[in-house]
């Protein structure tokens, strides 16, 4: 592809990525909060509609009644400055005064005079001083001088003549739509209290949207549900509401299920190796029964680990735990096993957990990485919605293709790293069950000291 081929191409895209990146910046300034979206929903399109027929009405309405009364009030001038001229032998302007005041509803006077006062400085926004100086513009074609601001009830208005001025005193509502603003009042008040109805109905439909979130939320990090949760609302987050509570119930039965099943068998099995271990006890010291008492050991650790995977702690409670005398506790370990163990913690010490399980989950990944490595170093990173906690070590690694089958129940590498060469294979199989019991999960990848480098990541 040429030079120009090239700087076509990326000319005729140019439009279209910059809708994406308009979009992902809009995406990014919206809420996400259910609550401000449905409000949105609600304000947006109304303060649009107020909008809309708003400016309809300034332009359309407002507007063409002031004008129709600002024509008004000019003709009735004009004809005014046309009596002047036309009767000039009434040198008082007294009958034309009166015909101004009781037919016209204007308050003249003729005043001696060739100067016109200053003009005055033009308001930001006076429809009336716009529409008025254009009229006298058009029908009077003499110099003026008027008056709209302030809060009198009266315009006034200053005409030269020939030798005089003509001082005109007109009601502001006689050239003006001087009630508008009550419509515009009773329409952004209306609309307020609207709004205030529909925050107080959108609330109560949310509520039983964000209890439900916080029900499951809790299920899925192993916590106790609150036991005033109950479905509420609309039929829809009704149905919702008893369908997780059914789930719900469904998996707690299936655990049971699972866990008094493996009680049972383990017990039942705990029965015959322990007539295994008596008969070889009375056996006595007889070398060729050294191979049956390994087997029976490893048979007893076998049945406790698949026991332990079954049951997964499930049923203790949230509690606090403090990470540094766990860590603690693991460097004591790495002393007796002759291992070089470091630690850091950035953020709080104090997290909320289950504090044996998460306490084995840590555990597993640690002395796993005694057991392969010289050097191991835990970092905990304790944020406002994430616990972080990385386990990085020096030792032999796994092979990326297989980071993903070790965490399924028995699996077994056969490379020089083993997670439990001597047990059953559910090292981590037991530590992602628990992490996901909270909420989060375990990975795994390269670790900069070379070795292997385990994750746990779960909700704060």
């Amino acid at each position: 592809m040429t030079t120009f081929e090239t700087f076509k191409r990326d000319i005729e895209r140019a439009p279209a990525l910059g809708w994406k990146r308009f979009g992902r910046w809009m995406r990014r300034q919206l809420p996400t909060g259910l609550y401000a979206r449905s409000l949105l929903i609600i304000i947006i399109p109304m303060v649009l509609l107020q909008s809309v027929v708003a400016f309809v009405f300034m332009e359309r309405h407002w507007q063409l009644v002031t004008q129709r009364l600002s024509t008004a009030v000019t003709r009735d001038i004009a004809a005014i400055i046309d009596l002047i001229e036309t009767y000039p032998q009434d040198t008082n302007y007294t009958e034309i005064a009166r015909i101004a005041r009781e037919r016209l509803e204007l308050n003249v006077a003729i005043e001696p005079g060739t100067e016109l006062p200053p003009p005055r400085s033009k308001p930001f926004f006076n429809i009336l001083d716009e529409i008025l100086s254009e009229e006298i513009v058009r029908q009077i074609r003499r110099p003026f001088w008027i008056d709209t601001v302030g809060e009198s009830n009266l315009v006034e208005i200053r005409i030269l003549l020939d030798n005089k001025i003509l001082r005109v005193y007109a009601r502001r509502n006689q050239a003006y739509a001087s009630n508008t603003h009550i419509f515009l009042l009773w329409m952004v008040g209306t609309s307020l209290v609207l709004i205030g109805i529909s925050i107080l109905f959108l609330r109560g439909q949310i509520r039983p949207i964000l209890h439900l979130a916080q029900a499951a939320e809790s299920f899925g990090k192993g916590q106790k549900m609150r036991e005033d949760f109950a479905p509420r609302g609309a039929d829809e987050v009704r149905r919702a509401g008893l369908a997780f509570i059914l789930m719900r119930e469904r998996i707690e039965r299936q655990m049971e299920q699972r866990t008094a099943m493996l009680t049972g068998v383990s017990h039942d099995l705990r029965t015959i190796l322990t007539r295994f271990k008596l008969q070889l006890a009375l056996a006595g010291d007889n070398p060729d029964l050294q191979g049956l008492n390994k087997d029976v050991e490893d048979m007893q650790t076998m049945l406790e680990g698949y026991l332990s995977f079954a049951r997964g702690d499930a049923e203790e409670d949230v509690g606090e735990l403090r990470l540094s005398n766990l860590f603690e506790k693991f460097s004591l370990e790495a002393e007796l096993h002759d291992r070089a163990f470091s630690s850091d913690i950035d953020g709080d010490d104090q997290v909320m957990v289950r504090p044996t399980a998460f306490s084995r989950l840590v555990g597993n990944l640690v002395s796993n990485a005694m057991r392969y490595a010289k050097t191991v170093h835990v970092e905990a990173r304790h944020r406002a919605k994430w616990l972080t906690i990385t386990v990085d070590d020096d030792g032999p690694g796994i092979p990326e293709r297989s980071r993903d089958d070790v965490f399924k129940p028995f699996f077994r590498l056969d490379e020089a790293r083993n997670l439990d060469a001597s047990g059953t294979g559910l090292g981590l199989a037991i530590a992602r069950d628990i992490a996901r019991s909270h909420g989060g999960n375990v990975t795994l990848s390269d670790s900069p000291m070379g070795g292997l480098r385990a994750t746990i990541r779960i909700p704060a």
